[in-house]
């Protein structure tokens, strides 16, 4: 019972067709940590600069997310602004400042680092090794990345392949690190690479889940206002990881399951901006969501 999150608490600067936010609460492990809330206790690892605002650290603790371990720096926050045009597919970044990022070293208790559940979400894959060596026998890690990582930092990033149980990636990010662009090939080599177990979240489309033992497929949670899809994918990491959590076991049945439920998940947060939609969530809110989910797709 229990996860630890590293990832990055940011100010994102989003413009969609339904408007334009600056500054807004983000950032991988404040999106992941907004799900997995609903599941199982979270610790968040992250640093942010003295410009971080008060009432975003009151606002996370309020959710009951521990920050034992969020470091406030000198220098600035990172930062993120980007814009989604057309069928909100795909942001284009416009602007990125990693300020403090640049230099964070993961810092953990001795509490924390006997946590066996781990997901290491978008960032810097030298940090991402970093908090993985202060881990004691883990026993379930879950890796997230991103273009630029793998275009930057590809060598890093295979290697801690091997030290991972799954990897999390979206159809993009598995072509370009796999070479292969048909899905089901890519998942097979990333698999080859050392991750047990493959994700491949396909935005509208659904997910893929990979493994040596069976493979599973389930569509996407049909929405009708999209909104802001930043931190979906985030999101959905934090429902599917803190299902498997409080799971404390995988099989294929906990494993659909988690997939479902991160499904159900991302589907809310891509409702409104920020986390203005997750923030609020119940678990009987996913329940509700997951029964209608089952109905769409009986035949």
């Amino acid at each position: 019972m229990g996860i630890i999150v590293l990832g990055t608490v940011a100010l994102d600067s989003v413009k969609t067709p339904f408007g334009r936010h600056k500054e807004l609460l983000g950032g991988s492990a404040a999106h992941f940590s907004m799900a997995a809330r609903l599941f199982t206790p979270v610790d968040l690892v992250a640093v942010v600069g003295k410009d971080f605002p008060g009432e975003h650290i009151r606002f996370l603790k309020s959710k009951g997310v521990n920050l034992d371990s969020l470091l406030i720096d000198q220098g600035k926050t990172f930062r993120w602004e980007g814009e989604y045009r057309g069928d909100l597919n795909t942001a284009l970044t416009l602007n990125t400042e990693l300020g403090v990022l640049a230099t964070f070293k993961p810092y953990i208790s001795g509490r924390q680092s006997r946590i066996k559940n781990i997901f290491l979400a978008n960032v810097d894959p030298d940090i991402q090794r970093h908090l993985l060596g202060k881990m004691l026998n883990p026993e379930l890690i879950g890796l997230d990345s991103m273009n630029y990582w793998i275009n930057n930092k590809r060598k890093g990033l295979i290697a801690l392949l091997k030290h991972i149980d799954i990897y999390v990636a979206n159809d993009q990010e598995a072509r370009l690190l796999s070479g292969e662009n048909n899905i089901i090939k890519a998942a097979k080599a990333l698999r080859k690479m050392g991750a047990r177990m493959v994700l491949v979240k396909k935005g509208e489309n659904g997910v893929l889940f990979y493994s040596d033992k069976f493979i599973l497929s389930l569509p996407a949670y049909p929405v009708e206002g999209v909104v802001d899809p930043t931190g979906a994918g985030d999101t959905f990491a934090g429902g599917f990881m803190g299902y498997l959590a409080r799971s404390g076991k995988i099989t294929p049945l906990v494993l659909k399951k988690a997939l479902a439920y991160g499904t159900v998940a991302a589907s809310f947060n891509i409702e409104d901006f920020g986390l203005n939609r997750t923030c609020r969530l119940k678990p009987q809110d996913l329940a509700r969501r997951l029964n209608r989910f089952k109905e769409c797709f009986l035949f």
